[in-house]
């Protein structure tokens, strides 16, 4: 059973790997974390997504460690991986975004499989989830997503990105939304598109965080849409348009071509957004160890 990490965007926060700040003495980041609960839950696969540049540092520090424990597989996501017939635009630097990386292992994924990024911690269950839905039989259309509570995805330190969901009441997403200013409110949270109006988000809502169950024919539906993505947003905004992720479950949902489970979580989502999240994130890690959650030796002699 195979898991994806997007980690092509690891260390532009800080302007490299080794500038990144460890959450324990031994120098494990986050991803280190969800690839130890994902080998708790079953996974025996992991396929990082990353630049060419940042391999050698890469598999200096967090391959080294996990590959321990799991086979690890290199993917790398290329600014210029497009399309027949599209180049890269003059002076673009912007990654293309999450469904462009994920397109970069179109040739080393076979079989249904799990995605998440690099740098958020997703908490032990939510990986179990996945993992069951993925062992389950299911139609080569029938996907699945962690959908988290959206008070338990916020910092206090600033506005973040989410997926807003709608499900249809029986266990199904409905549509997503990507909202990339929302904010903690009393009760839940509010988006706004302007910096002037926002919206209220009560708690509750579910929110995607990028923890997807896939089968392989994502990957065929994300080869076949992105020239019409191209086509329609590089003349709007060449240097900076993102293909998101959820934009092609989303399509499949509205086409009545596909379906996406909804699989509850309340774990809390911890990232670092802003470098003021990083004591708060280093706490709740350092209580979860302390809890026996995880090892004080990550990939040291505990069985994992």
């Amino acid at each position: 059973m195979t898991l994806v990490v997007l980690a092509a965007g690891m260390g532009s926060r800080y302007g490299g790997l080794k500038q990144m700040d460890p959450m324990n003495a031994d120098g494990d980041f986050i991803i280190d974390y969800s690839v130890y609960d994902a080998v708790q839950a079953g996974f025996d696969e992991v396929v990082f997504i990353i630049k060419r540049a940042m391999e050698q540092d890469f598999m200096a520090t967090i391959g080294a460690r996990v590959s321990k424990k799991i086979k690890v597989t290199l993917v790398y996501q290329d600014m210029d991986d497009l399309p027949e017939g599209y180049t890269l635009p003059e002076g673009r630097v912007k990654p293309w975004g999450t469904t462009h990386a994920l397109r970069a292992a179109r040739d080393v994924i076979k079989g249904p499989y799990g995605v998440i990024n690099a740098d958020d911690f997703y908490g032990r269950t939510a990986f179990e989830a996945i993992y069951r839905f993925l062992n389950e039989k299911h139609g080569e259309n029938e996907h699945a997503m962690v959908g988290y509570r959206v008070e338990n995805t916020l910092t206090e330190n600033g506005s973040v990105a989410r997926g807003v969901c709608e499900t249809d009441g029986q266990g199904y997403l409905a549509g997503i939304t990507e909202r990339t200013k929302l904010e903690p409110r009393p009760g839940g949270a509010a988006f706004t598109e302007d910096g002037q109006e926002y919206t209220f988000v009560p708690a509750g809502t579910k929110v995607s965080m990028n923890l997807w169950g896939f089968q392989p024919s994502i990957l065929r539906e994300i080869e076949k849409r992105f020239p019409a993505w191209l086509q329609e947003n590089l003349p709007v905004n060449p240097l900076k348009c993102e293909y998101y992720l959820p934009l092609i479950p989303n399509a499949l949902i509205q086409e009545k071509r596909g379906s996406v489970r909804v699989l509850d979580t309340q774990e809390k989502w911890y990232g670092v957004t802003y470098r003021e999240d990083m004591p708060k994130v280093r706490a709740a890690i350092a209580e979860m160890t302390r809890q026996g959650v995880y090892p004080e030796a990550l990939w040291g002699n505990q069985s994992c």
